[in-house]
């Protein structure tokens, strides 16, 4: 059962019975599956000694009993402010707070299935689980203009008591080609020698070349490319007229020497601040494998450089990864601070989905410093964890702070968060109530949004729930078995073993015709030989 933001979902969960897990659960065997990492946790939390949580390992967040706590039901003092929709009515005690940046990346993913496909098994620190959950298509409503809907849904584990909830987050849909602003975009080509592996330049040349056909007469393009040091070989230049002079300029480039990846961008910056245009949607596109060995290789440093083009002029940066050695971390820290997002590509069609589908679709933006805070009711949930989004917490105080970062979306996109819910043995009732805050990104006037859960919504099982609640657990727990052997990480609730975890992907697979579904159930087995 989903709970979207329409006005039919006030009232609804008494349409509900409660319902019952059939049959008897499985013991909970593994004490350290309960060392679940609480989301007001890290760098950043609000949540100090004093906060009430009980930190377990890593700061789970285990709740309080509510006896005496503060009805959740109580206004807020002050109301709604200016500019905020459907705004939170109630005011949950911060320590029942989860509060992170929206993220849209899939690098992580798209980087692990070819990692396995060359027969290893992915670092670690390289999977970011909810990158896995957003590589997948949702059918969450859509609103009809821009901004978010909310939806809220969740289903019981194998474990006793622990549920996987789901907030998931959706843009309208994008426009035909022909009816969005025109785009100016800056193309940063890393040309160092590591990029004369088969499927890093030339797929890259490849690409570029195909998206110049595919781009409208309106629409600018500029072309930086870097080795140990940075040129542009084309500043910004309307397609109109232009496809042939820019295809000889996508046909130049040939590897050259070292990784100057901060030479690149700051380059990237200037280019796109020279060519920018007003009323369009003016990017830096960084192709790279990221393998940074001179000049500047810190991601943040690299970020101060071009902090001015960032802020003043609101250009982002769309980062797409290649290679079988690829710098993760750094190109996924530069698109996080540097208002964008990340995919990785590993062969031609993957490519071709990336430059010539999903760019110019997701050109525009719908939203800007997008943040999620989910309340969890203390009366009816004993302990929570976010799962993922370890660097993209934010404090619990700031999420109507509108000068603290969020996430850049676009139209087309959804964002799907998970958590692992422990709810209190025999508690009914109103579970979470998720609300998301962005900024309009032309106005910068803030909006809200909300969806909620009850307890009696829970489905009995996620392998029986509806096919994207199914599918986003999959992913989950795939990236859980991946980073295991990271034991800063506790094991989600109900975590089946990959080879089980394998027939369940592929069951869902053979209900449906759905690449992505196939090539995640491929990985699983991958994996599942691996080890």
């Amino acid at each position: 059962m989903k709970w979207h933001t329409t006005t039919e979902r006030r009232g609804a969960a008494k349409r509900h019975g409660a319902r019952r897990l059939s049959g008897a659960l499985l013991a909970f065997t593994v004490a350290s599956g309960l060392l679940l990492t609480g989301c007001s946790a890290g760098g950043g939390e609000n949540a100090g000694a004093d906060s009430g949580y009980d930190r377990k390992g890593n700061g789970s967040a285990r709740l309080p009993d509510p006896d005496g706590l503060r009805d959740p039901g109580e206004q807020r003092e002050g109301g709604q402010r200016e500019g905020e929709q459907d705004s939170l009515d109630t005011a949950p005690a911060p320590d029942y707070l989860s509060t992170f940046a929206l993220d849209v990346d899939t690098a992580s993913y798209g980087y692990a299935r070819r990692t396995l496909a060359d027969g290893r098994l992915p670092d670690p620190s390289t999977v970011r689980p909810e990158e896995f959950v957003n590589s997948f298509r949702q059918d969450y409503t859509r609103p009809d203009g821009d901004g978010f809907t909310v939806t809220v849904d969740g289903a019981r584990t194998d474990e006793d008591d622990w549920s996987l909830v789901r907030v998931g987050l959706a843009t309208r849909p994008a426009e035909p080609s022909g009816e969005r602003p025109p785009a100016a975009l800056t193309f940063v080509v890393d040309i160092s020698g590591s990029m004369a592996e088969p499927g890093r330049l030339d797929l890259a040349r490849q690409s570029l070349g195909t998206m110049t056909d595919r781009l409208r007469d309106e629409d600018s393009v500029a072309i930086v490319a870097f080795s140990d040091e940075a040129e542009t070989v084309l500043p910004m230049t309307r397609l109109d007229g232009n496809r042939g002079r820019i295809h000889d300029a996508v046909d130049r480039l040939e590897t050259a020497r070292s990784t100057n990846l901060g030479a690149g961008v700051e380059t990237g910056y200037e280019t796109a601040v020279e060519g920018l245009r007003e009323g369009a949607t003016n990017r830096v596109v960084l192709v790279s494998d990221a393998l940074a060995n001179t000049g500047e290789t810190s991601a943040d440093a690299i970020l101060e450089r071009i902090s001015t083009s960032r802020r003043e002029h609101g250009i982002t940066l769309f980062g797409v990864g290649v290679g079988s050695d690829y710098g993760d971390a750094l190109m996924e820290r530069l698109a996080d601070k540097g208002d964008g997002h990340t995919v990785y590509v590993s062969d031609e069609e993957e490519a071709r989905e990336v430059f010539c589908e999903q760019l110019p679709r997701h050109i525009e933006l719908t939203a800007r410093d997008a943040k999620a805070q989910v309340a969890f009711d203390p009366r009816t949930v004993a302990e929570f964890r976010l799962v993922g989004y370890d660097n993209r917490r934010v404090a619990d105080e700031d999420f109507r702070n509108d000068d603290v970062d969020g996430g850049e979306v676009g139209p087309g996109h959804t964002v799907t968060a998970l958590y692992a819910v422990r709810t209190r043995s025999g508690a009914d009732g109103h579970l979470a109530t998720a609300t998301v805050r962005w900024l309009d990104p032309d106005t910068r006037a803030p909006h809200e949004e909300t969806g909620a859960l009850e307890t009696d919504a829970l489905d009995d099982s996620v392998w029986t729930a509806d096919r994207g609640l199914a599918l986003t657990a999959t992913a989950a727990y795939f990236a859980d078995a991946l980073r295991s052997s990271d034991h800063r990480h506790s094991p989600l609730p109900g975590a089946p073993g990959l080879g089980e975890l394998a027939e369940r992907a592929a069951d869902l697979s053979s209900r449906t015709e759905d690449k992505a579904l196939h090539d995640l159930t491929r990985a699983i087995h991958n994996a599942y030989r691996l080890t």
